[in-house]
């Protein structure tokens, strides 16, 4: 269960809450989970009981149980606690590391892509500006894989509105330029292009696309070993949490950043996609003479779907990810 899932598993629960009398609110129209802080209780949590709570006319504990009890059975869900003054927190199965995996390595690069803006026309004004055309060419990208059409031209038009920058391609090659100009927000100047080139952990690009090329030779190296992915077992590794946590956000943050026009929030991302991948990518495969096993196939099953979503993500920006840095 993604963290995507998980939201429409809550909305459904309210939805039946309402149906059958226990809440008389208006539905949201989404629910917001996030990853549980440290120290809380269980994996995820959402807030939804105290926004509901005012209009419910009921304390958000009572508004909490009520969704509680429409969750206990709920496929992928292990366990719910209410905390506090009426935070949800979630617990999932053992085994949901396992069915995300799944799920991105049958979607491919279209893992995070939905129906969410279906139905939604946005018309962007046209720009000549060199900044201005490389993020409306993005949030094109972005809309779409939302479900939304994308026109330039006519009436009620968006302005893409960027603090000017150069698309600097013949200096620092196409890959580098349009980082420079997609990882700084929209309302802020673009990035300095000449650390961009340097192969060094503090160079935000390198670190995603060193991320991805290393998922690639993971991947050559097990086959060698014979050691295949395989998402029969639970990933089990230290790091294994953080990385399928950031994977299961994916979708989230392409929706958002569809929604508020920020391709920054995407490149920001694959930036956490690769730093939780680079600290998971040493339990992969067998060292010394342990021998391969299900788990060492689990986790080279995530740590090529980690790959997938990093060369996805890279494509909705217009970047490409080589096999090898």
């Amino acid at each position: 269960m993604t963290p995507a899932d998980l939201s429409l598993t809550v909305l459904h629960a309210v939805r039946r809450a309402v149906d059958d009398g226990a809440l008389r609110v208006e539905v949201p129209p989404r629910v917001k989970v996030e990853r549980a802080r440290p120290g809380g209780s269980g994996e995820y949590a959402s807030n939804v009981a105290l926004t509901l709570a005012r209009s419910a006319g009921r304390s958000a504990r009572d508004v909490a149980a009520i969704i509680e009890e429409r969750l206990r059975d709920a496929p992928g869900i292990r366990g719910v606690e209410i905390t506090g003054p009426g935070f949800l927190n979630f617990t999932l199965r053992g085994d949901a590391g396992s069915d995300l995996v799944r799920t991105i390595l049958a979607a491919g690069s279209s893992y995070g892509h939905g129906t969410a803006l279906a139905g939604t026309t946005v018309r962007f004004v046209e720009v000549t500006e060199s900044r201005g055309v490389v993020v409306a060419e993005t949030l094109g990208r972005l809309l779409r894989s939302q479900g939304a059409e994308v026109l330039v031209g006519g009436r009620d038009c968006e302005r893409v509105h960027v603090v000017p920058g150069v698309f600097d391609e013949a200096r620092l090659g196409r890959d580098a330029a349009l980082w420079a100009l997609l990882r700084a927000a929209p309302h802020d100047r673009p990035l300095d292009g000449a650390p961009l080139l340097a192969q060094h952990e503090r160079n935000s690009l390198f670190r995603v696309r060193y991320a991805y090329s290393r998922v690639q030779r993971l991947l050559v190296n097990g086959e060698q070993l014979g050691v295949r992915p395989s998402c029969e077992t639970p990933v089990d590794a230290p790091d294994a949490p953080e990385l399928l946590g950031v994977l299961g956000d994916h979708p989230v943050v392409l929706l958002a950043a569809a929604r508020h026009r920020a391709p920054d929030r995407v490149a920001r991302h694959l930036e956490a996609i690769a730093d939780a991948l680079l600290a998971f990518q040493h339990t992969v495969l067998p060292l010394g003479d342990e021998k391969p096993s299900a788990a060492h196939r689990s986790r080279l099953a995530l740590a090529e779907a980690a790959g997938t979503v990093l060369a996805g993500g890279l494509s909705v920006l217009g970047i490409s990810a080589p096999d090898r840095i």
